[in-house]
């Protein structure tokens, strides 16, 4: 669900940037209320693990195309919304910056399809009153779902105002709902599972399991990843004849030369590239939770 540069236009991918910086801003301010020192490993570990999770495309059968876990929603029931967001903001910055995956000028949109609707819409009105009532398992499942569709929503009408879908708006919206569907379950149903482990484990010994798995995905299982076209992708090429790529003006140009310059990553080995992403979204995150952590109560 990584919108690029061609997709959206610096005429919707400014403002969205701006109201990401501004979401971020004040999820930094709330995140230090309940927030202990005790969670840094925790938040740096599972941001880790959604990073690493992020990379391993699984195909969704009789369609040619594939999918891969978002896990805004893990990190969300795990580390509370805010902190979440902040995890995802760490993790689409490092790739679009180091890997060009996702455009600069879609950041901000990235941002608020993947990180801002699943932490501030999903997970407190449909995880959390089920989480509550003792049914976390469901809870999982509904808000990954709910989060992957109405980023498809989002993604659609991002598209129509950039200009970069003309005609076929409909259908467009149909294949990013219905090829997200499946993986919004198979999000879910993950998502839930590390949820029951994670209630029965010391949260230590948690973390460092899941810091483990996060670099094992990196530097190892990546490599078993379907390299069939992701849902957009794969919307976008079954309405090939309606896409409008926006890369004409001096803004688009100037972030495809940034971009290029700065996607470092992207041009070593694979193993090597991700195992040093996965260092870059874990130092963030760590720095993120020491701001968090000295300007919240526990700095006091």
């Amino acid at each position: 669900m990584h919108l690029g540069n061609g997709i959206i236009c610096p005429v919707t991918g400014i403002p969205m940037l701006a109201a990401a910086g501004v979401a971020a801003f004040y999820a930094l301010k709330k995140a230090r209320k309940d927030f202990t020192k005790d969670k840094i490993l925790p938040a740096v570990s599972l941001t880790a693990l959604v990073f690493g999770l992020q990379m391993i495309n699984f195909a969704i059968p009789q369609t040619g195309s594939s999918g891969h876990i978002v896990g805004a929603i893990l990190l969300a029931a795990l580390l509370g919304p805010y902190a979440a967001f902040l995890a995802m903001c760490a993790i689409l910055l490092v790739q679009a910056v180091f890997f060009a995956d996702g455009g600069l000028l879609a950041l901000g949109c990235n941002i608020f399809n993947m990180a801002f609707l699943a932490c501030f819409v999903a997970y407190p009105f449909l995880y959390k009153p089920l989480a509550d009532r003792k049914r976390m398992f469901s809870g999982a499942l509904l808000a990954s779902v709910a989060a992957l569709q109405l980023g498809s929503i989002a993604v659609a009408i991002e598209c129509v105002l950039s200009g970069s879908i003309s005609g076929r708006i409909a259908d467009f919206a149909l294949l990013m709902q219905g090829i997200h569907f499946p993986i919004g379950i198979v999000e879910g149903i993950v998502t839930g599972a590390v949820l029951v482990v994670a209630k029965f484990v010391d949260i230590k010994k948690f973390s460092y399991f899941m810091g483990t798995i996060a670099l094992v995905l990196a530097g190892v299982i990546f490599n078993f990843a379907s390299k069939m076209p992701d849902g957009l992708e794969w919307s976008l090429l079954n309405i090939s004849d309606s896409v409008v790529e926006q890369t004409q003006g001096t803004i688009y140009a100037a972030a495809e030369v940034i971009q290029a310059k700065s996607a470092i990553l992207a041009n070593i080995p694979s193993s090597v590239g991700n195992v040093a992403g996965l260092l870059f979204v874990s130092i963030i995150m760590y720095l993120l939770c020491r701001v968090i952590y000295r300007v919240g109560e526990g700095g006091k």
